[in-house]
């Protein structure tokens, strides 16, 4: 049953139905789609398909959280939104893409063991389906780790379909009984030379960051000259009641502290897709500790130029990755987190 060939022409299929509950199974993979190139994830609890890439144009029907579609091509509108005019051309109609993920399928290599201690890793396929194992031999499914995101892997064991398993730490708790598991070739080890400092030898005063709020924007700045300048996306002007405002704080910062993987959310424990648990967010930078307002990468949205978060700034994740090995502290990733007084941050 686990082993049951699910062909690239079945996906197509059921591209227009949704492949995520088979992922609940422990032996599947998505390895058929590994030649598909343009793979989208719902990344919300719905969205709508249309006619034409116009959202006042008809409602077709509805796509869900983690189908996965095959984008025929893109289409840049002069419809609405205006914010953001990129559409996907799937099957049925257009789909918007603020809330769709591109996603890759790469089957990858497993060590033959790992040695003592963390390791970073991240997840290559469109979800990795993690499973507890608080009793031997009882698998109980949890949280779904999405591609792009970083985890901390600290052992290779024989997973409930017999093959290898990364025993993942999730750093919200330290028992090693919450310990998860994931197949060890949905996820690749991070080699040490994507996460070595970039520009190490330049004075730290020499860096500091700019974000406009107004124009949601990040602008980095060595030596007086633009190293990076992106789109992000800011805490939403929102005050939750009881809760802290989702607003980005403004003012005059410095990075304090550094994680190559943060548990974002409500800290749950669940196999509930719809909870709000983020469970390995890249490449975290905070720089207001009251908080815990930080950049970081995102795998929820591509909706960069519009405030979307609650409070930290959203960015691409490969660009957060740039400015997690650019800022100060250089990061000691024999540890989950590195602390210290680094590149200054003006948010206005």
């Amino acid at each position: 049953m686990l082993n049951k060939k699910f062909s690239r022409r079945d996906f197509l299929k059921l591209g227009a139905l949704g492949v995520s509950s088979l992922a609940f199974l422990p032996g599947f993979d998505f390895g058929e789609l590994a030649d598909s190139d343009n793979l989208v994830r719902v990344a919300t609890k719905s969205l709508s398909v249309y006619s034409q890439p116009d959202d006042t144009s008809t409602i077709k029907f509805q796509r869900f959280r983690d189908e996965i579609l095959n984008v025929y091509y893109e289409v840049i509108s002069d419809k609405s939104p205006k914010y953001n005019p990129l559409w996907y051309r799937v099957w049925g109609g257009y789909i918007h893409s603020t809330h769709l993920q591109k996603v890759h399928v790469q089957l990858n290599p497993i060590p033959e063991r790992l040695s003592d201690g963390l390791h970073l890793i991240e997840i290559t396929v469109p979800y990795a389906s993690s499973f507890l194992q608080k009793t031997p031999g009882v698998w109980t499914p949890l949280f779904r780790l999405y591609y792009g995101s970083v985890h901390w892997a600290v052992a290779l064991v024989e997973g409930p379909d017999g093959k290898p398993w990364y025993r993942i730490r999730d750093e919200l708790v330290r028992l090693d009984a919450l310990n998860y598991y994931i197949p060890a070739h949905q996820a690749r080890i991070i080699p040490p030379e994507e996460t070595a400092p970039i520009s190490p030898d330049v004075n730290p005063d020499q860096k500091y960051i700019e974000v406009s709020l107004n124009d949601q924007e990040l602008t980095a700045y060595e030596q007086g000259k633009v190293v990076l300048k992106t789109k992000i996306s800011s805490g939403l002007d929102y005050s939750p009641p009881g809760m802290v405002p989702w607003n980005t704080p403004t003012g005059r910062f410095n990075i304090q502290t550094k994680m190559p993987s943060k548990h974002m959310g409500d800290g749950q424990f669940t196999d509930d897709i719809e909870a709000y648990e983020l469970p390995g967010v890249p490449w975290a930078s905070f720089f207001e500790p009251e908080n815990g307002v930080a950049f970081h990468g995102t795998y929820w949205h591509q909706n960069f130029g519009v405030p979307m978060s609650h409070g930290c700034i959203n960015m691409k994740p490969e660009e957060a990755r740039w400015l997690f090995r650019w800022v100060t502290p250089a990061a000691d990733l024999s540890k989950i987190y590195t602390v210290g007084y680094g590149t200054q941050v003006l948010v206005y």
